[in-house]
């Protein structure tokens, strides 16, 4: 998700990174896929004609407000399993903001995807649609929230009944609270959760896009909005229109490798941070950014041992600090708030500054329709990325078994980051007592999609440089631009890959092999 629009809300997804190295923490909020999503179960790619046409769309007002001047929303039905439409229906939100085509003739509808998995894309589109101005005047700018996320029969975990912890320890009463939380997210989310996941919202991408009248999908997705747009290429790739992927995710990597990338990409955005810091006047850390990057990991560590003295007396502590600094990083326009935070945890004691790093960006929460459960980012995120997975489980494992494998990671780990890598580990319990997900995704290899265009960042936090050109390899048909600058994804901060980007999108024009955008252009 491109975190220029809006902050994660980190503090609802806490308990989703504690799951503990040494088996510790408390049940992460997320949801479960159900039965019967292994290997047996994947997909094969549709092919010929489309189907029946899907009903034709009727917007309306919007439920949440306020929205930008001329913006519609609706909802579609579609089957909850698209093989099997006898199993029913379930209901996906829209919103619309139609082209301001005088002059420019209009090219159809442009489908967005913001990431997560978990983001709602109508509430960002609302946030921010200034960044899309140029693809607008041209395209109907079109936003959903996948299925189980916003508006569409969100998943939700409910809330954590008192004294569900596990005492510290004990790794069998651990991974017993963990299948709990489990059995309590598939009472609070109803029919959908059995059908989350990311195969299964690609189906309804392209129900969305017969819906709309177009014959083939063009689509930008950031983030988590890369792999669903890869799923689709795989799936329909004679349906596949001008697409664009930034801020690649991966297609192939073990969860255990996915966890070792992150914590190194997070790293090497904190020494981007940290250099950054170093020249500027007053940096808490000085001009060693060698000494600074062991002055974080310390202060983290005094936080893990003493937790200081947050809002109202709450806590805050290593694992607060951690996702604050997370947080920071996805957009370099936070590094002077990030720098001013850790000037005042670090001199005063107070991590007042790290709080409000945490808080939601974009539109007031209470703006949002009650119907949203508050843990439903976080509860999407989890279930879909359970169901995307097919080694993210280690339920048939006994709890020695499980403590004795993260114990052995635990170097490696904080090798690639002693600031991340201790949480990164903490995520390899996030889908236990979940079953195995599809290896859809992992097989995906050459789809025959048109030529597509794939952004990286060098600097990128949350998916690595290195999964947009091991894509590029699997999709066999994607031209990359390389962007030298921070933060995540490249489009909201860059204006040598919005020109890529939209030069492409509006005037169908593909440059040939890799294309370089240098930071700060």
């Amino acid at each position: 998700m491109p975190r220029a629009h809006h902050r994660p809300r980190v503090r609802a997804a806490c308990a989703a990174v504690l799951a503990a190295a040494a088996l510790t923490a408390a049940p992460a909020d997320g949801a479960a896929p159900a039965p019967g999503r292994g290997t047996d179960s994947a997909p094969t790619a549709p092919a010929g004609e489309d189907p029946a046409p899907a009903p034709r769309i009727r917007w309306g007002d919007c439920p949440r407000k306020p929205v930008p001047a001329g913006m519609r929303c609706a909802t579609l039905t579609v089957p909850l399993d698209h093989e099997d439409p006898a199993k029913g229906t379930t209901r996906v939100a829209l919103a619309k903001i139609p082209a301001d085509a005088r002059g420019h003739g209009r090219l159809g509808s442009l489908l967005l995807n913001y990431g997560g998995p978990g983001a709602p894309g109508i509430a960002s589109l609302a946030a921010d649609p200034v960044l899309f101005a140029e693809l607008g005047k041209r395209y109907d700018l079109v936003a959903f929230d996948p299925r189980g996320v916003g508006l569409s029969e969100p998943v939700s975990c409910g809330p954590r009944p008192a004294g569900s912890g596990a005492a510290a320890g004990d790794a069998a009463a651990q991974l017993a609270a963990l299948r709990a939380h489990v059995r309590r997210c598939e009472r609070h989310s109803g029919r959908v959760l059995p059908y989350i996941g990311t195969v299964h919202v690609a189906r309804d991408l392209d129900a969305i896009r017969r819906a709309l009248g177009e014959k083939k999908l063009d689509y930008l997705g950031f983030s988590y909005g890369t792999r669903l747009g890869a799923v689709y290429a795989a799936l329909f790739p004679q349906h596949t229109g001008r697409m664009v992927l930034d801020g690649v995710d991966t297609l192939t990597e073990p969860f255990t490798e996915q966890a070792l990338a992150s914590a190194r990409g997070q790293q090497r955005a904190l020494d981007g941070f940290l250099a950054w810091c170093a020249h500027r006047a007053g940096c808490v850390y000085g001009t060693n950014t060698r000494t600074a990057r062991e002055e974080v990991a310390a202060l983290v560590a005094r936080l893990d041992q003493r937790p200081m003295a947050g809002t109202g007396g709450t806590p805050f502590s290593g694992d607060d600090a951690v996702l604050a600094i997370g947080a920071a990083l996805y957009s370099t326009t936070l590094w002077p708030d990030l720098a001013d935070a850790l000037d005042r945890a670090e001199r005063r004691a107070d991590p007042g500054g790290l709080e409000q790093l945490l808080a939601p960006a974009g539109p007031d929460p209470a703006s949002a329709p009650s119907t949203v459960p508050a843990d439903n980012a976080t509860a999407a995120l989890t279930a879909v990325n359970c169901a995307d997975d097919p080694d993210r489980s280690d339920d048939g494992a006994t709890a020695a078994a499980i403590a004795q494998r993260i114990g052995d990671l635990r170097a490696e780990f904080r090798e690639a980051s002693p600031v991340f890598g201790p949480r990164q580990l903490m995520t390899l319990l996030s889908c236990y007592g979940r079953p195995a997900g599809t290896d859809f995704i992992r097989r995906i290899d050459h789809p025959g999609a048109p030529r597509m265009l794939l952004v990286g960042t060098r600097g990128d936090p949350a998916t690595p440089y290195e999964w947009t050109e091991e894509t590029a390899r699997r999709l066999g048909s994607a031209v990359v631009v390389d962007h030298k600058g921070d933060g995540h994804t490249g489009y909201p901060s860059s204006a040598c890959v919005r020109a890529y980007v939209d030069d492409f999108l509006t005037g169908g024009r593909l440059p040939s092999g890799t294309r370089a955008c240098p930071a700060g252009e």
